[in-house]
């Protein structure tokens, strides 16, 4: 088992998730949270990872705890599923400067599944 400030320095430039835009060097690496290439988002070298997913309905929270990755789906609206996000984040010491990134990239993909209203439109005569 590797140190992650070693592993970092491996897979930092040389890493298949690397995705470069526009100046700007991003990650497409699993439990990422905020999509950026750095040590402190990076969800394959840290020890304590949050990830938020979309599922059919409502989003998955990954977290790691002593080496293996945990999953709880949160489904039952958007509100306790944020709550529920702060709370498992910073509410219990695990990576709270996450809290942030994680309740928003939760609302983004609940914003995403909620459905729009399509206004009809009025024929002319």
């Amino acid at each position: 088992n590797m140190a992650a400030d070693l592993q970092w320095a491996i897979i930092r430039n040389n890493s298949c998730f690397i995705v470069k835009s526009l100046g700007t060097t991003l990650s497409r690496e699993p439990n990422n949270i905020t999509g950026i290439n750095s040590f402190k988002a990076n969800g394959l070298v840290n020890k304590h990872v949050v990830g938020v997913t979309a599922a059919d309905k409502g989003v998955v929270l990954s977290t790691k705890a002593k080496g293996s990755l945990t999953r709880a789906t949160l489904s039952r609206g958007g509100r306790r599923s944020i709550k529920t996000i702060k709370a498992a984040t910073s509410g219990s010491h695990y990576r709270a400067d996450l809290t942030d990134a994680a309740v928003r990239k939760a609302a983004a993909i609940i914003r995403s599944q909620k459905n729009k209203s399509v206004t009809k439109r009025r024929s002319r005569k």
